[in-house]
Parts: C-alpha cells; structure tokens; sequence
C-alpha cells in the first residue's frame, strides 16, 4: 500500500475530462516511444543484425540465429508482466509507467553501443540478446499500465473501448516512427549504413524517453486504485493471487490474442527477410510500405475501439480474428506476384484485420480482471501470448519458408493462429458497457469480508 496516498474524492466533471484527456495522451504518448523502441529491434533484426553479428553462417541460417535472439525479447516479456503488474497493483499504475518507459529507454540505446562480431566475437550477439531480454522485461510491464491509465480515467461505459484502445494506437506511432527512423539513415548513410547508420535510430531512443519521462511525471494516479489504497483493499501479491484466482481468463486472453500477435509480426518482421531474401525487393520499399501500412493504423485501431462499444468486444473481436485468417493466404498471393505494385498493396493492408482485433483488445482483456488484480492479470494474459506467438512467428515462418520454400506454409501457420483466437475468445466473458467497479463473482471469495458491490472504480 501507498503510504499518504490522496483520499479517492469525487473530481468535478471538468476537472475529470482533463484528467483523462491528460491520462490518454500520457499513454498514447509513453507507448509510442516504447513500441518505437522495441519495433526497431524488429526492423533492424531483418536486415542487419544477421550479417553483423553472425556473419560466418550462410544467410538462412543467419537469419534463424539474428530471429532467435530477437524472440528472447518475447520470452522476457512476461516476466516484466509479472514484476511490473505486481508493483501497478501494489504501488499504483504511475510509478510503474515511469520504471518501465526508464528501463526500455537504456535497453535500447546500449543497443547502439555494442561491438559486432568482427569487433569481440560472439560476445557482441551475447550482449545483443542481454538487452533484448532489458527491452522484454520492460515492454511487459508497460501495456497493463497504459491502458488502465486510460480505461480507469473513463467515468462510464459507453466509451472504454474507443477510451482503450489509445494505448493501442502507441503501437502504429512507434512502428512508423521506427520505419522512419531507419529508413532516413539508410538514405543518409547509404553504402555506410551496415557500418554505422543503423545505430543512429537507436540513439535517438534516450531524446524520445526525456520527453515521455516529461509527460508522464505530470498524470495523477487513476480513480481506481485511489479508491483501493482509500479501503485498504490493495492486494498483497495480486500476480499469485491472479494466478489462482483467474487463470483460465490469463489462458484464454492469451490464446485470443494468437490471431493478432503472430500475424502482426509477420507482416512486420519477417516480410523483411523475406521480401529482401525471397523475393528480392528494395529494403527501402520494404520500409516505405511498412510504413505506409502503420499510417493506415492511426484511423483503423481508434475506430476498431469504438466500433467495438456499439457491437460488443467480442463481436468485433471475432470479426478481425476471420479476416486476419483469410487475409494471410491473400497475403502470400500478392507478395508471390513479385509485383512491386501488389507487394506494396499486400503491405499496406496487412495491418487492417490486425488493427479490427487491436483496437478492442485492450478493454477485451483488461475487464476480463477484476479491479484489484486488473494490471497483474491483463498484463499477464497479454505477454503469456508474446511467448506463445508473438516471439516465435519470425522463427516459425523462417523455418517453414525454409523447409517448404513457399509463403502458402507460413499463411497456413496464420490460419491456424485465427481459428484458435476465435475459439479462445468465444469462451471469454463479453464486459461491453457492463458496469467493472464490482468485485467479479468467481474472485469475491479472494477478498475476506467484502461485500459484492463494493465500488472500485471512479
């Protein structure tokens, strides 16, 4: 609990509106820069990690051992969910905000720093892969917080998707900004660019960290877990308690989330090995499409949100789970063209059945908790998919490229992340604009002498 915490007192309206407004953009804002962080690890990982710092392996391989190294920052991922959503339920939403955007920040600017193989030998991958994991560790713990930052600021109902799915938009922001970032030094640096430019974009991670730091160092802390430290309700070890209390909603959020994790990173990942390798494409087109395609996000995830607070989380959910199947086999089609038209066509709309999923998935799986364990297990039903999908689909989809050399196996690998999502989320309990402040029925026995109806939320 937080010694001298505020009283959770009723804030006039006006004074509510400008503390969510200021809630959203400090989220919207602190995930850009982490999603720029770690998006460019991704990008990076594709087209030069492989030739710097495993160079004495043949190209495939090279790129199977650059991904494996890339995937550790997966795995790390719910161990940040676990460290930082015990201290969000404990120590409140904002203080883990800030530690999180802090350790993200330096991960990914040593990346900068570090020697290749011609320079110290494989110490270099074995430093690239202890700040990948610094990186996991913090991005796991960053999406629980950012979300309840905003979903806790929204009086009623009616609104919490659109209101969660800004967190969310961090995700397009930081990916264009990433593409950005790498795609003006590979101009600039051109022949140089394996050299020296692509450590430039990493670099520029400690300007955008000072800026989130800014940002976030000025939100008050959310209604809800005021109200919590105010009835002395703050769980004692609310990941254990999560764990015993709700695990099949920490199971099932993360099979839900298959069809949006493993996909995404596909078509942001991999399709550099791909289209450079297996298509033989321009990275600079690659980059511009990608790009492109993130652009298409800022209006599609926002807009999935609210969709999703007419239809049902659920409804719309499924929906994107469908066409992210189908559209993986359309996918392939284009890029196999070897049309730079089509490829560019194929990217750009990649991200659109993504974003139908992405933009109520945060309220989805954030009121799948109850108030008191919400950072703990959101946090770990979202990153348990990171281990599951997210990490692995590069090095699933290099591996079935290289054992059947079509993209048709990789789509089938999509497929088959759609069908389980849309099993996954048809057993989940559908919270659209039912009321969150109460103590869930299948936890209540988990808080000795509370009354059903307690409110915790603002």
């Amino acid at each position: 609990m937080i010694p001298g915490s505020p009283a959770a007192a009723p804030l006039p309206e006006s004074e509510h509106r400008r503390q969510l407004r200021r809630a959203i953009i400090a989220s919207t804002v602190g995930t850009t820069i982490e999603w720029y962080d770690f998006f460019l690890y991704s990008i990076v990982t594709g087209l030069v990690f492989a030739k710097l710092f495993f160079p004495h392996s043949d190209p495939l391989t090279g790129t199977l051992e650059a991904f494996g190294v890339y995937a550790v920052g997966f795995a790390a991922r719910p161990v940040g969910a676990a460290i930082f959503g015990h201290w969000g339920d404990r120590m409140g939403r904002k203080s883990a905000l800030i530690a999180t955007l802090v350790l993200m920040g330096l991960g990914t600017c040593l990346v900068a720093l570090v020697p290749t193989y011609a320079r110290i030998g494989i110490w270099g991958a074995a430093l690239l892969t202890f700040l990948r994991f610094v990186q996991g560790v913090g991005v796991g713990g960053e999406w629980g917080g950012s979300v309840l930052l905003a979903m806790e600021w929204a009086r009623t109902s009616k609104h919490r998707g659109f209101v969660a799915s800004w967190p969310q938009f961090g995700v397009p922001a930081g990916l264009f900004l990433a593409n950005l970032a790498v795609l003006v030094c590979s101009w600039a640096a051109g022949a140089a660019f394996l050299t020296w430019g692509w450590r430039i974009p990493f670099l520029i991670s400690i300007v955008l960290v000072g800026i989130g730091l800014w940002i976030r160092l000025g939100i008050e802390e959310t209604p809800t877990f005021r109200r919590l430290v105010e009835e002395e309700r703050v769980e004692k070890a609310p990941a254990l308690e999560v764990i015993r209390r709700q695990p099949k909603e920490i199971i099932l959020t993360a099979l839900a989330r298959m069809a949006e994790q493993a996909p995404f990173y596909i078509f942001t990942a991999f399709v550099f090995a791909y289209g450079t390798g297996a298509l033989g494409v321009s990275r600079d087109l690659l980059l511009v499409a990608v790009l492109c395609a993130s652009l298409v996000s800022f209006f599609t995830i926002p807009y999935a949100g609210h969709l999703s607070d007419r239809f049902g989380r659920k409804r719309v959910y499924m929906i994107g789970a469908a066409m992210t199947g189908v559209y993986g086999v359309i996918y392939f089609a284009l890029l196999n063209t070897g049309s730079i038209a089509l490829v560019f066509l194929a990217i750009i709309l990649s991200l659109i059945p993504h974003d139908v999923l992405y933009g109520p998935q945060a309220a989805l799986i954030a009121e799948s908790f109850t108030g008191r364990l919400r950072y703990s297990g959101a946090s770990l039903g979202y990153q348990l998919s990171s281990v599951i999908a997210g990490g692995p689909a590069p090095l699933i989809a290099t591996w079935l490229y290289a054992r059947t050399h079509s993209g048709y196996a990789v789509a089938g690998f999509i497929v088959f992340c759609a069908c389980v999502s849309l099993a996954a989320t048809a057993a989940l309990r559908d919270y659209t604009n039912k009321d969150i402040s109460e103590e869930y029925a299948h936890t209540h026995d988990a808080v000795p002498g509370t009354q059903r109806g307690v409110t915790v939320e603002g």
